[in-house]
């Protein structure tokens, strides 16, 4: 067996829309879908907010959250770590 557990929790890779909020981070994650009519490919987004305990993240950081317990009433996933920072 490895060191490495694998768990159920869905993973997610976003852009920081707001950081104003303490150790909250809003993240917005972009898909790309299929019409089921046109067949063509249009953009769909969802909000979500995330835990970020230390603050590393800050608007237009690129992050990847995870799903998690429920921190607050609309608080349901976690910062792992930042993948690209922002362009000053």
């Amino acid at each position: 067996m490895s060191e490495e557990r694998r768990s159920g929790r869905r993973r997610l890779v976003g852009v920081v829309a707001s950081d104003k909020m303490m150790k909250t981070v809003t993240v917005v994650v972009t898909r790309r879908v299929q019409d089921p009519l046109y067949r063509k490919y249009v953009s769909r987004m969802s909000k979500f907010k995330a835990h970020d305990a230390r603050g590393e993240a800050h608007a237009g950081d690129t992050v990847e959250i995870e799903e998690h317990r429920p921190l607050s009433a609309t608080k349901r996933w976690k910062v792992i770590r930042v993948l690209r920072r922002a362009e000053a």
